[in-house]
Protein backbone atom coordinates (compact mmCIF):
# COMPACT_ATOMS: atom_id res chain seq x y z
CA UNK A 1 0.00 0.00 0.00
CA UNK A 2 3.00 2.39 0.81
CA UNK A 3 4.38 1.81 -2.61
CA UNK A 4 0.78 2.48 -4.30
CA UNK A 5 0.61 5.89 -2.09
CA UNK A 6 4.07 6.71 -3.22
CA UNK A 7 3.81 5.68 -6.56
CA UNK A 8 0.25 8.52 -6.66
CA UNK A 9 2.39 10.95 -5.23
CA UNK A 10 4.70 10.81 -7.97
CA UNK A 11 2.84 11.23 -10.69
CA UNK A 12 0.65 14.20 -9.20
CA UNK A 13 4.04 16.01 -8.55
CA UNK A 14 4.81 14.74 -12.01
CA UNK A 15 1.38 16.44 -13.68
CA UNK A 16 1.93 19.25 -11.39
CA UNK A 17 5.12 20.15 -13.07
CA UNK A 18 3.65 19.50 -16.53
CA UNK A 19 1.19 22.27 -15.83
CA UNK A 20 3.26 24.57 -14.19
CA UNK A 21 5.91 24.04 -17.24
CA UNK A 22 2.58 24.74 -19.60
CA UNK A 23 1.76 27.87 -17.96
CA UNK A 24 5.50 28.81 -18.34
CA UNK A 25 5.74 28.33 -21.81
CA UNK A 26 2.24 29.80 -22.52
CA UNK A 27 3.68 33.17 -20.83
CA UNK A 28 6.92 32.99 -22.47
CA UNK A 29 4.71 32.88 -25.54
CA UNK A 30 1.97 34.66 -25.73
CA UNK A 31 3.48 37.16 -22.91
CA UNK A 32 4.59 39.58 -25.20
CA UNK A 33 1.85 39.43 -27.90
CA UNK A 34 -0.30 40.12 -24.41
CA UNK A 35 2.00 43.00 -24.14
CA UNK A 36 1.79 44.42 -27.32
CA UNK A 37 -2.14 44.37 -28.03
CA UNK A 38 -2.86 45.80 -24.69
CA UNK A 39 -0.14 48.84 -25.09
CA UNK A 40 -0.88 49.45 -28.41
CA UNK A 41 -4.67 48.76 -29.00
CA UNK A 42 -6.52 48.46 -25.44
CA UNK A 43 -4.82 51.54 -23.51
CA UNK A 44 -5.29 53.64 -26.75
CA UNK A 45 -9.33 52.64 -26.41
CA UNK A 46 -9.16 53.30 -23.05
CA UNK A 47 -7.75 56.70 -23.03
CA UNK A 48 -9.79 57.98 -25.70
CA UNK A 49 -12.73 56.69 -23.68
CA UNK A 50 -11.05 59.17 -21.22
CA UNK A 51 -11.03 61.93 -23.11
CA UNK A 52 -14.40 62.30 -24.69
CA UNK A 53 -15.59 63.09 -21.87
CA UNK A 54 -13.82 65.86 -20.81
CA UNK A 55 -13.90 69.53 -22.21
CA UNK A 56 -9.69 68.76 -23.56
CA UNK A 57 -8.71 71.06 -26.14
CA UNK A 58 -5.40 72.63 -28.22
CA UNK A 59 -4.54 74.29 -24.63
CA UNK A 60 -4.01 70.78 -23.57
CA UNK A 61 -6.39 71.90 -20.05
CA UNK A 62 -8.92 69.63 -19.10
CA UNK A 63 -12.10 72.07 -16.86
CA UNK A 64 -14.99 69.36 -16.52
CA UNK A 65 -16.17 66.01 -17.16
CA UNK A 66 -18.78 66.24 -19.53
CA UNK A 67 -20.91 64.34 -22.10
CA UNK A 68 -21.57 67.43 -24.47
CA UNK A 69 -19.23 65.67 -26.66
CA UNK A 70 -21.61 62.96 -27.51
CA UNK A 71 -24.35 65.31 -27.85
CA UNK A 72 -23.18 67.52 -30.04
CA UNK A 73 -22.30 64.15 -32.17
CA UNK A 74 -25.63 62.88 -31.65
CA UNK A 75 -27.86 66.22 -32.74
CA UNK A 76 -25.47 69.32 -32.60
CA UNK A 77 -23.10 68.55 -36.19
CA UNK A 78 -25.05 69.22 -39.39
CA UNK A 79 -22.51 67.72 -40.87
CA UNK A 80 -22.04 64.26 -39.84
CA UNK A 81 -24.91 62.67 -41.60
CA UNK A 82 -23.58 63.53 -44.97
CA UNK A 83 -20.13 62.53 -43.73
CA UNK A 84 -21.64 58.55 -42.87
CA UNK A 85 -23.28 58.68 -46.32
CA UNK A 86 -19.93 59.30 -48.14
CA UNK A 87 -18.01 56.99 -45.81
CA UNK A 88 -21.03 54.20 -46.70
CA UNK A 89 -20.14 54.85 -50.31
CA UNK A 90 -16.46 55.17 -50.46
CA UNK A 91 -15.72 51.68 -48.02
CA UNK A 92 -18.66 50.08 -50.41
CA UNK A 93 -17.23 51.01 -53.83
CA UNK A 94 -13.71 50.12 -53.08
CA UNK A 95 -13.92 47.03 -51.27
CA UNK A 96 -16.24 45.43 -54.39
CA UNK A 97 -14.90 46.60 -57.00
CA UNK A 98 -11.38 46.28 -56.33
CA UNK A 99 -10.45 45.32 -52.60
CA UNK A 100 -11.89 41.99 -53.21
CA UNK A 101 -13.27 41.66 -57.13
CA UNK A 102 -10.13 43.27 -58.90
CA UNK A 103 -7.66 41.38 -56.39
CA UNK A 104 -9.98 38.08 -57.11
CA UNK A 105 -8.87 38.95 -60.89
CA UNK A 106 -5.50 39.77 -61.06
CA UNK A 107 -5.11 36.95 -58.66
CA UNK A 108 -6.88 34.13 -60.99
CA UNK A 109 -4.78 35.93 -64.28
CA UNK A 110 -1.54 36.02 -62.47
CA UNK A 111 -1.80 32.22 -61.49
CA UNK A 112 -3.47 31.09 -65.09
CA UNK A 113 -0.03 32.48 -67.43
CA UNK A 114 3.39 31.18 -66.84
CA UNK A 115 5.19 31.28 -63.19
CA UNK A 116 7.68 34.07 -64.25
CA UNK A 117 5.50 36.14 -65.90
CA UNK A 118 2.79 36.29 -63.33
CA UNK A 119 5.61 36.98 -60.32
CA UNK A 120 6.80 39.71 -62.44
CA UNK A 121 3.33 41.17 -63.35
CA UNK A 122 2.75 40.93 -59.26
CA UNK A 123 6.31 42.17 -58.47
CA UNK A 124 5.19 45.52 -60.68
CA UNK A 125 1.58 45.78 -59.05
CA UNK A 126 3.16 45.94 -56.01
CA UNK A 127 5.72 48.61 -56.79
CA UNK A 128 3.10 51.48 -54.94
CA UNK A 129 2.51 49.60 -52.14
CA UNK A 130 6.27 49.86 -51.11
CA UNK A 131 6.41 53.18 -52.44
CA UNK A 132 5.87 56.48 -50.10
CA UNK A 133 2.61 57.31 -49.97
CA UNK A 134 3.54 61.04 -50.93
CA UNK A 135 5.21 59.51 -53.90
CA UNK A 136 2.08 57.71 -54.74
CA UNK A 137 -0.18 60.89 -54.12
CA UNK A 138 2.00 62.71 -56.32
CA UNK A 139 1.64 60.80 -58.96
CA UNK A 140 -1.95 60.87 -59.06
CA UNK A 141 -1.84 64.62 -58.87
CA UNK A 142 0.26 64.94 -61.45
CA UNK A 143 -1.90 62.13 -63.77
CA UNK A 144 -5.08 64.25 -62.78
CA UNK A 145 -4.50 67.65 -62.39
CA UNK A 146 -6.43 70.11 -64.44
CA UNK A 147 -3.94 71.85 -66.55
CA UNK A 148 -2.46 70.74 -69.94
CA UNK A 149 1.22 69.22 -68.57
CA UNK A 150 -1.58 66.30 -66.75
CA UNK A 151 -1.19 62.97 -68.12
CA UNK A 152 -4.93 62.40 -68.47
CA UNK A 153 -4.74 65.42 -70.36
CA UNK A 154 -2.27 64.49 -72.58
CA UNK A 155 -3.35 61.44 -73.36
CA UNK A 156 -6.93 62.92 -74.31
CA UNK A 157 -5.31 65.58 -76.42
CA UNK A 158 -2.67 63.61 -78.44
CA UNK A 159 -5.03 60.60 -78.73
CA UNK A 160 -8.73 61.91 -78.96
CA UNK A 161 -8.21 65.53 -80.67
CA UNK A 162 -9.52 67.35 -77.30
CA UNK A 163 -8.28 70.74 -76.54
CA UNK A 164 -10.21 71.49 -73.22
CA UNK A 165 -8.67 70.02 -70.25
CA UNK A 166 -10.11 68.44 -67.76
CA UNK A 167 -10.11 68.23 -63.92
CA UNK A 168 -10.65 65.07 -62.78
CA UNK A 169 -10.14 65.61 -58.92
CA UNK A 170 -12.77 69.05 -59.40
CA UNK A 171 -15.19 66.81 -61.48
CA UNK A 172 -15.30 63.25 -59.74
CA UNK A 173 -13.10 63.22 -56.48
CA UNK A 174 -14.87 60.67 -54.67
CA UNK A 175 -14.01 58.42 -57.41
CA UNK A 176 -10.38 59.64 -57.76
CA UNK A 177 -9.92 58.49 -54.27
CA UNK A 178 -11.77 55.29 -55.13
CA UNK A 179 -9.53 54.56 -57.82
CA UNK A 180 -6.09 55.82 -55.47
CA UNK A 181 -7.11 53.32 -53.01
CA UNK A 182 -8.51 50.61 -54.74
CA UNK A 183 -5.31 49.88 -56.47
CA UNK A 184 -3.20 49.80 -53.25
CA UNK A 185 -6.02 47.68 -51.98
CA UNK A 186 -6.28 45.03 -54.62
CA UNK A 187 -2.63 44.09 -54.04
CA UNK A 188 -3.15 42.87 -50.81
CA UNK A 189 -5.52 40.35 -51.74
CA UNK A 190 -3.84 39.78 -55.01
CA UNK A 191 -1.22 38.27 -53.02
CA UNK A 192 -3.23 36.48 -50.56
CA UNK A 193 -5.29 35.07 -52.88
CA UNK A 194 -2.29 33.51 -55.19
CA UNK A 195 -1.18 31.92 -52.05
CA UNK A 196 -4.65 30.20 -51.77
CA UNK A 197 -4.53 29.48 -55.37
CA UNK A 198 -1.30 28.18 -55.67
CA UNK A 199 -2.15 25.65 -52.69
CA UNK A 200 -5.29 23.87 -54.40
CA UNK A 201 -4.06 20.21 -55.21
CA UNK A 202 -3.56 19.81 -58.30
CA UNK A 203 -4.95 16.43 -58.90
CA UNK A 204 -8.28 18.54 -58.65
CA UNK A 205 -7.40 20.26 -61.83
CA UNK A 206 -6.30 17.43 -63.61
CA UNK A 207 -9.35 14.93 -62.45
CA UNK A 208 -11.87 17.81 -63.71
CA UNK A 209 -10.29 18.07 -67.21
CA UNK A 210 -10.38 14.21 -67.63
CA UNK A 211 -13.99 14.40 -66.72
CA UNK A 212 -14.23 17.28 -69.80
CA UNK A 213 -14.03 20.13 -67.78
CA UNK A 214 -13.64 23.19 -69.47
CA UNK A 215 -11.55 26.40 -68.26
CA UNK A 216 -14.58 28.47 -66.78
CA UNK A 217 -15.84 25.12 -64.82
CA UNK A 218 -12.62 24.60 -63.31
CA UNK A 219 -12.61 28.38 -61.90
CA UNK A 220 -15.98 28.25 -60.71
CA UNK A 221 -16.54 24.77 -59.42
CA UNK A 222 -12.72 24.19 -58.03
CA UNK A 223 -10.66 27.76 -57.69
CA UNK A 224 -13.37 29.97 -56.66
CA UNK A 225 -14.81 26.78 -54.21
CA UNK A 226 -11.32 26.99 -51.99
CA UNK A 227 -11.03 30.45 -52.23
CA UNK A 228 -13.93 30.97 -49.94
CA UNK A 229 -12.20 31.35 -46.62
CA UNK A 230 -9.52 33.74 -48.09
CA UNK A 231 -12.23 35.65 -49.79
CA UNK A 232 -14.05 36.19 -46.04
CA UNK A 233 -10.64 37.39 -44.59
CA UNK A 234 -9.95 39.77 -47.15
CA UNK A 235 -13.57 41.38 -47.02
CA UNK A 236 -13.52 41.77 -43.32
CA UNK A 237 -9.78 42.92 -42.78
CA UNK A 238 -10.57 45.45 -45.97
CA UNK A 239 -14.05 46.37 -44.50
CA UNK A 240 -12.45 47.72 -41.15
CA UNK A 241 -9.23 49.10 -42.88
CA UNK A 242 -10.86 51.34 -44.99
CA UNK A 243 -13.33 52.43 -42.11
CA UNK A 244 -10.08 53.91 -40.80
CA UNK A 245 -7.84 55.10 -43.92
CA UNK A 246 -7.55 58.64 -44.63
CA UNK A 247 -3.92 58.74 -45.82
CA UNK A 248 -4.29 59.40 -49.54
CA UNK A 249 -7.48 61.25 -49.08
CA UNK A 250 -5.57 63.35 -47.02
CA UNK A 251 -2.75 63.64 -49.47
CA UNK A 252 -4.89 63.67 -52.59
CA UNK A 253 -7.74 65.63 -52.14
CA UNK A 254 -7.53 66.79 -48.46
CA UNK A 255 -11.23 65.69 -48.21
CA UNK A 256 -12.26 68.64 -50.95
CA UNK A 257 -13.77 70.08 -52.75
CA UNK A 258 -16.29 71.25 -50.33
CA UNK A 259 -15.83 68.07 -48.13
CA UNK A 260 -16.48 65.88 -51.19
CA UNK A 261 -14.36 63.05 -50.26
CA UNK A 262 -14.26 63.94 -46.58
CA UNK A 263 -15.12 60.78 -44.77
CA UNK A 264 -15.22 59.59 -41.34
CA UNK A 265 -11.40 58.95 -40.24
CA UNK A 266 -10.77 62.52 -42.22
CA UNK A 267 -13.48 64.11 -39.99
CA UNK A 268 -12.20 62.77 -37.45
CA UNK A 269 -8.74 63.75 -37.85
CA UNK A 270 -9.86 67.25 -38.94
CA UNK A 271 -12.17 68.19 -36.27
CA UNK A 272 -9.34 67.04 -33.80
CA UNK A 273 -6.07 68.27 -35.16
CA UNK A 274 -7.38 71.20 -37.66
CA UNK A 275 -7.82 74.68 -36.79
CA UNK A 276 -9.93 74.18 -34.62
CA UNK A 277 -8.21 71.54 -32.08
CA UNK A 278 -11.24 70.05 -30.35
CA UNK A 279 -9.24 66.95 -29.66
CA UNK A 280 -12.16 65.79 -26.86
CA UNK A 281 -15.20 65.93 -29.74
CA UNK A 282 -12.03 64.29 -31.97
CA UNK A 283 -11.85 61.35 -28.95
CA UNK A 284 -16.12 61.40 -28.99
CA UNK A 285 -16.23 60.50 -32.97
CA UNK A 286 -13.44 57.67 -32.89
CA UNK A 287 -15.57 56.37 -30.42
CA UNK A 288 -18.02 55.74 -32.39
CA UNK A 289 -15.67 54.40 -35.29
CA UNK A 290 -13.94 51.37 -32.74
CA UNK A 291 -17.50 50.36 -31.34
CA UNK A 292 -18.96 49.83 -34.45
CA UNK A 293 -15.89 48.22 -35.83
CA UNK A 294 -15.90 45.91 -33.15
CA UNK A 295 -19.78 45.03 -33.95
CA UNK A 296 -19.17 45.26 -37.36
CA UNK A 297 -15.86 42.67 -37.06
CA UNK A 298 -18.27 39.89 -35.12
CA UNK A 299 -21.20 39.65 -37.44
CA UNK A 300 -19.28 39.36 -39.97
CA UNK A 301 -16.94 36.66 -38.50
CA UNK A 302 -20.86 35.43 -37.28
CA UNK A 303 -22.40 35.76 -40.53
CA UNK A 304 -19.43 33.87 -42.95
CA UNK A 305 -18.68 31.11 -40.20
CA UNK A 306 -15.38 32.33 -39.66
CA UNK A 307 -15.35 29.74 -36.41
CA UNK A 308 -15.02 26.70 -38.49
CA UNK A 309 -11.34 26.90 -39.46
CA UNK A 310 -10.31 26.57 -35.43
CA UNK A 311 -12.43 24.26 -34.67
CA UNK A 312 -10.50 20.54 -34.20
CA UNK A 313 -10.32 17.98 -37.27
CA UNK A 314 -12.93 15.33 -37.65
CA UNK A 315 -10.28 13.05 -38.49
CA UNK A 316 -6.69 12.49 -36.73
CA UNK A 317 -3.90 13.38 -39.68
CA UNK A 318 -0.97 11.41 -39.04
Amino acid sequence: MGAVKEEAVVRSNVRKAMKARERANMAIFFGPAFLIVSFFFVVPVIVDIAISFTDLGRELRITEITTKNYDRAFTGDRQLPGVIARTVFYVGATLLIFNTTFGLVLALATTAIPKTSGTFFRAVWLLPRMSPSVVYAILWIWSIHGGDTSLVNQILKNLFGSEKPIDLIQLEPMWVIIFANGFIGASFAMIILTSAIRSIPEHLYHAARCDGAGSLAVTWHITLAHLRWPLTYIFIWQTLSLLTSFEYILLITGGGPFRATTVYAIFIFQRAFGSAGQYAYGAALAFFLIVPGVILALLLWRVSKMGTLLQKPRIEVQ
